[in-house]
């Protein structure tokens, strides 16, 4: 069995009582790395910061280090050229995708950018798609996990909803031509929820920052009461389960 965490939505932006939530979670992980229960990746499902500045991004990235094997996505508060300046300074392309894999024993790991640069929405671009068509291609006849930041389908929050994929009829059409494909994880709205798109799961991951409220929670979209969550994803062949905990 290999073991995915996934965190998503951080918003680092410098204060104190913002980043003990963000450490009270990695403390939660690397309590649990090592021995018989080792955590084999982490997957970062963005908005990593709130401003997308270059001094968020060297926050991030001070407080990220672990030795999991971490893949980091960007989202809506995300800015690829900050983060390329602080995280990947040799990139030439300062405005592609920042997309990733991890080739694990039994496990292909995809990190698409679904940001929008300039936008709220997301999309994951035909060049991404190709990118990820020639990893999978790469790697065998192996289950596929893949991470995005907006989810591809309707979660029930009519805000996140109006602010999801603009069109995942591509993203659809190439999961579907993908049986190895074993689930889609994201982030993006605050609330961990499980549902279902081209025929394979698709799980949210618990804001770390915050949680959003359900329209029947309140007239507040922010819930900040809530303590910070994550989530484990197993994964036994081609079979996902996944897990939510809240970390106070």
């Amino acid at each position: 069995m290999l073991v995915v965490a996934q965190i998503s939505d951080l918003h680092f932006r410098g204060d104190v009582d913002h980043r003990e939530r963000i450490v009270a979670v990695l403390d939660y992980l690397r309590d649990r790395c090592g021995g018989s229960a080792n955590i084999d990746a982490l997957l970062v499902t963005g908005d990593l910061t709130d401003e997308g500045t270059i001094d968020q991004y060297r926050e991030a990235a001070a407080t990220l280090a672990t030795d999991i094997p971490t893949l980091t996505l960007l989202g809506n508060h995300d800015d690829r050229t900050a983060y390329r300046a602080v995280d990947q300074p040799d990139a030439v392309d300062t405005s592609a995708p920042v997309d990733s894999a991890l080739l694990l024993d039994g496990l292909l790991l995809l990190a698409l950018d679904s940001s929008i640069p300039g936008r709220n929405d997301g999309a994951i671009s035909d060049q991404t798609l190709s990118w990820a068509e020639k990893q999978i291609s790469e790697a065998g006849d192996v289950p596929v996990l893949i991470a995005f930041h907006h989810p591809p389908n309707r979660v029930g929050m009519p805000f996140m909803d109006s602010i999801a994929q603009l069109d995942p009829s591509h993203l659809e059409a190439f999961v579907r031509r993908h049986p190895q494909i074993i689930g889609l994880v994201c982030g993006h709205i605050h609330s961990p929820s499980v549902g279902m798109f081209a025929g394979v799961p698709v799980v949210t991951a618990p804001g770390v920052s915050s949680t959003l409220n359900l329209p029947f929670e309140g007239d507040d979209i922010v819930n900040d009461s809530q303590p910070a969550g994550l989530a484990f994803h197993l994964i036994e062949v081609d079979r996902l389960t996944t897990h939510f905990r809240s970390v106070r």
